[in-house]
């Protein structure tokens, strides 16, 4: 009888924990009598319980699809194009219809193919798009062969094991692995679509590909933790986080849109050199560089207004420094993304603390919504 995803990798918690109590034990592991002289045998952090990587790609790739998208006809540098495949990607079973993948693998397709591992091709639709989280849900025409994946509700910590399942450059069922090897990271706006960087991102030294993207990053009990969406070089990806994920996806199904929170203000971080330049206690904090006019912030925080030069660079003066949204201490850009992205809504009024001209002072924002990409 076939054993369920669940039934292969078995319970998710316990599995971790005890994954993170072999890696601490190993440290002090036996001597192998057979090992050369003066040279120590260090056991595997593996129980009885952990599954292998052949465990959790046969239970996860079966919910995995690769993405292909198609137009009618294309305009090229040389004139009017045929029509033909556009673009390709992965993405995974989100519910028994439902696939997640990102916004930038859809593009603006006329025709969207998806191809389960058994080699069947299944038709989809768009449901909803997000440019500004890249990501974005179709409905399935058919099923696929694997169950929907479960989503975590909090990211696993630096150093855990994680399997990504995709179809890179095409290769339907290709996996890499690797650990979490950050959080909270901002995937920048120069990267991500729509002007806006993507908050809450998670990092990996998996290998991710072209066509990775969509795909699932999955840790050994299966759960994803992050959808593949980006690499900065050989060992360093990034993928949206499951917990941005739980808030968008569930809006883009039920109305095919997400609203972000918009506080109307470029930031930079505060660098030693910055906080030298502003009087500033240390550096922490996020500086408001500018204010958008007639946004939520206009008129409340203050930007730019001058300059200094500290030893021998030019820095920002007079613009406020945001150290806690709602009383929660803000002491990086990648706080205050998280923060807005994952715990307001537009309309939200948040209560502000600066610091300005030497003190602290707190003040009231409305948010309002991001415009159009």
């Amino acid at each position: 009888m076939k054993r369920t995803r669940r039934e292969v990798l078995g319970v998710g918690a316990a599995i971790a924990g005890a994954s993170t109590a072999g890696c601490l034990g190993a440290i002090g592991g036996a001597t192998d009598d057979d090992a050369p002289r003066g040279k120590q045998q260090i056991e595997p952090p593996v129980t009885a319980d952990d599954p292998d990587y052949v465990d959790v790609y046969e239970a996860v790739v079966p919910s995995v699809a690769r993405v292909q998208t198609y137009v009618e006809s294309r305009e090229t540098v040389f004139g009017p194009g045929e029509g033909g495949a556009a673009g390709q990607g992965s993405g995974f079973l989100y519910d028994e219809t439902h696939l997640v993948t990102n916004d930038h693998v859809i593009g603006d397709p006329d025709t969207i193919c998806v191809q389960a591992t058994d080699e069947t091709w299944v038709n989809a639709t768009v449901v909803g798009r997000d440019p500004y989280s890249d990501l974005a849900v179709v409905e399935l025409d058919a099923g696929l062969p694997g169950d929907p994946l479960p989503v975590a509700t909090d990211l696993p910590p630096v150093g855990t094991r994680v399997l990504v399942v995709g179809a890179p450059l095409g290769l339907s069922g290709s996996a890499t692995q690797g650990i979490v090897s950050g959080r909270n990271r901002t995937i920048p706006a120069s990267t991500a679509p729509g002007r806006f960087s993507i908050a809450d991102a998670i990092q990996t030294d998996a290998a991710l590909n072209p066509g990775n993207s969509g795909g699932p990053i999955v840790t050994l009990d299966g759960t994803v933790v992050g959808v593949a969406t980006a690499t900065r070089g050989d060992n360093i990806g990034f993928g949206v986080s499951a917990r941005l994920v739980n808030e968008v996806v569930p809006a883009l199904i039920e109305t095919g849109s997400y609203d972000h929170s918009f506080m109307g203000v470029s930031v930079v971080r505060v660098d030693p050199l910055l906080a030298a330049g502003n009087d500033l206690p240390d550096a922490s904090g996020v500086y408001v560089a500018g204010v958008v006019a007639d946004g939520p912030a206009d008129g409340v925080l203050r930007g730019t207004d001058g300059e200094a030069t500290v030893d021998g660079a030019t820095v920002p003066t007079g613009g406020d420094v945001i150290v806690a949204l709602d009383g929660t201490e803000i002491a990086d850009n990648p706080d205050l993304s998280r923060y807005l992205a994952l715990e307001t809504d537009p309309g939200d009024t948040v209560a502000v603390t600066v610091v300005r001209d030497g003190s602290e002072e707190t003040l009231d924002v409305t948010l309002g919504e991001r415009p159009e990409p």
